[in-house]
């Protein structure tokens, strides 16, 4: 038997195929962008009222002034500029205005997408919630199972890896999915994020009555939940609020003026000496404590729990040693993998939300309910901290997001990104979306998004079937574009033309579709001088490109023909977008 130690992973056909995408720029659509007239920070204090279970408005306003409301930001007012579209995305990258005001919505396929946001985002985003579709009904009819679970693998296998790179180190990640394909799914996110990276499979009760039309209804679904690491994770996850069953729990059967407590168990599991003696009850009797089991504290722990009336003994004195814990004192309950419908809503619910957001008729069919993003959102992330749903759906992730006074990014690729996220997140900031957790978290309004599309692919065929720069680019979109694919920061000089973007605070590139003559070269390269160097791209030039020593000339579009896969735009799992359907057994020769 061989030695080599083997990795355990999932195998599927075509795994070894991996797309080579091409790292879009984002282009705003002021018209559908969308801002209140204030800022988080600006929220009248009604705001943070009646807000029940929630950390959300009340940390992020509680120690705020909230002004009067201001005017409208003149830099808003012209949006329009590419310019303060740029500044904006950077500084909402960097985190620098800590407030709602830039979110991201865009519309674009995710794929795509979510490597447009790897530049400016890696490593920042707090939390991802995804609810990927598995909906492709009559595309897979000619292929076997396996087949169909392999396109499906590689599809989620391409998106997970992206995700991983936009998490911070405490980040983490939650899916939710049906038993169609959780089992597969576990085992592809244990090899992307490391099985040691597991957090938790929570089981959602979506139903709140058995379907009767089938042999074993289902009850659930899975959520599943992946940290950057779990190390990292388990210290910033946040407690949940006591649900009011819990609560109820509390009582004050010796009038303490403390408040409300319950009994907990003062043994713990295991044998420790130090932990081990005699305790006399009020009553007179010693009791120690049971077989395997030792008393929860050292003796001298004991002695300070005396001290300050923590311990009880039962109405007549004589049970066994419980602490008190008093509800005052309880700063919440540690989540766990049982989320009933009572807590987080059932899928019903989450469709009646939909119904009062839409028309009947166009309501989204398989939206989650907003205290289930609610309770994912709060345990992961605190207020400001950056949240992302790349299959935004009717835009539930979103608005919760901001509603809960989180950032956020939301990616959409079809309609409903018009018809469905567009006008719900509208409502949100204008504060006229009565339902969902509204009312739990005190949401009045305010804030604001971005709309934004992905570009079209740089290049593109011309009439001789020949790669050129799209006709769809001008001058600063190209020099935007290639700033991304060399991996330079697009950050045009008000002062000089040649620099259009910056690698380290000496290396800067320069884009042009001019034909650069000798003596421009030698222009360019005198006026940069010897402590800087410059990535020239250009359509062509004349003269030794070695022949300058603080310039590299690169010619475009051959210098970026092979770096990835130009002009394709959907990654999607649409029907004209998979592979042809195999040839039957025997019938490979015919044609």
């Amino acid at each position: 038997m061989s030695s080599k130690k083997t990795k355990l992973e999932l195998t599927w056909i075509g795994k070894e195929h991996r797309p080579r995408l091409e790292p879009r720029i984002l282009l705003e659509e002021p018209d559908k962008s969308h801002h209140a007239k204030f800022r988080v920070k600006e929220w009248p204090q009604e705001n943070a009222k009646n807000a029940k279970g929630s950390d959300s408005l009340r940390s992020s306003v509680a120690n705020e002034d909230r002004a009067k409301v201001k005017d409208l930001p003149q830099e808003i007012a012209e949006n329009s500029k590419n310019s303060d579209s740029l500044r904006s995305l950077r500084s909402f990258a960097a985190n620098e205005v800590g407030d709602i005001f830039d979110n991201m919505l865009i519309r674009g396929d995710n794929l795509l997408g979510l490597k447009a946001l790897e530049q400016e985002f890696a490593g920042k985003v707090k939390c991802v919630f995804i609810d990927p579709p598995y909906n492709t009904g009559s595309a897979f009819e000619h292929y076997d199972d396996g087949v169909e679970h392999s396109i499906w693998l590689s599809l989620m296998r391409d998106r997970l890896e992206l995700i991983k790179k936009l998490l911070t180190d405490d980040g983490s990640l939650w899916i939710t999915i049906d038993d169609n394909e959780a089992h597969y799914l576990k085992v592809l996110c244990d090899e992307v994020f490391g099985r040691k990276n597991f957090v938790a499979n929570i089981v959602w009760q979506k139903r709140y009555a058995p379907d009767v039309r089938i042999a074993i209804s289902d009850a659930h679904e899975n959520l599943f939940c992946y940290a950057a690491a779990t190390s990292a994770f388990s210290k910033v996850a946040n407690l949940i609020p006591l649900a009011e069953a819990q609560t109820k729990q509390f009582k004050n059967p010796d009038n303490d003026l403390r408040g409300p407590w319950k009994a907990s168990d003062f043994t713990a599991a295991g044998f420790r000496p130090n932990q081990m003696y005699d305790i006399t009850l009020p009553s007179g009797r010693i009791v120690t404590p049971p077989a395997g089991r030792c008393w929860r504290v050292t003796e001298e722990g004991f002695r300070k729990f005396t001290a300050e009336d923590r311990m009880y003994y039962g109405p007549k004195g004589d049970g066994v040693p419980a602490l008190k814990r008093f509800l005052s004192e309880m700063k919440g309950m540690t989540p766990w993998t049982w989320w009933p419908h009572t807590e987080v809503g059932h899928s019903q619910e989450a469709k009646s939300e939909s119904q009062a957001l839409f028309e009947r008729d166009s309501a989204f069919a398989t939206p989650k309910p907003e205290r289930l993003i609610e309770r994912v959102i709060h345990i992961a992330t605190n207020p400001g901290d950056l949240v992302l749903d790349s299959f935004l759906g009717s835009g539930t992730t979103a608005a919760v997001a901001h509603k809960m006074g989180r950032r956020w990014i939301g990616i959409e690729l079809g309609e409903h990104c018009e018809t469905h996220c567009l006008p719900r997140l509208k409502k949100v900031v204008d504060g006229e979306d009565p339902g969902g957790i509204t009312q739990a978290v005190g949401w009045k309004g305010g804030g604001g998004f971005r709309y934004y599309r992905l570009a079209p692919s740089l290049l593109e065929k011309d009439k001789w079937d020949n790669w050129v720069v799209s006709k769809e680019y001008n001058a600063a979109m190209l020099a935007e574009a290639v700033c991304k694919l060399e991996g330079f920061s697009y950050e045009p000089s008000d002062s000089l033309y040649w620099q259009h973007g910056h690698s380290t605070e000496r290396d800067f590139i320069y884009t042009t579709t001019a034909n650069l003559s000798h003596d421009q070269l030698q222009e360019l390269s005198d006026e940069v001088g010897p402590e800087r160097s410059l990535l020239v791209v250009c359509s062509a030039f004349r003269g030794r490109k070695e022949g300058y020593p603080n310039l590299t000339v690169k010619k475009i579009p051959n210098a970026v023909l092979t770096r990835c896969e130009w002009g394709k735009d959907d990654y999607s799992l649409k029907v004209e977008n998979l592979p042809k359907a195999p040839p039957a057994p025997g019938q490979q020769e015919l044609f």
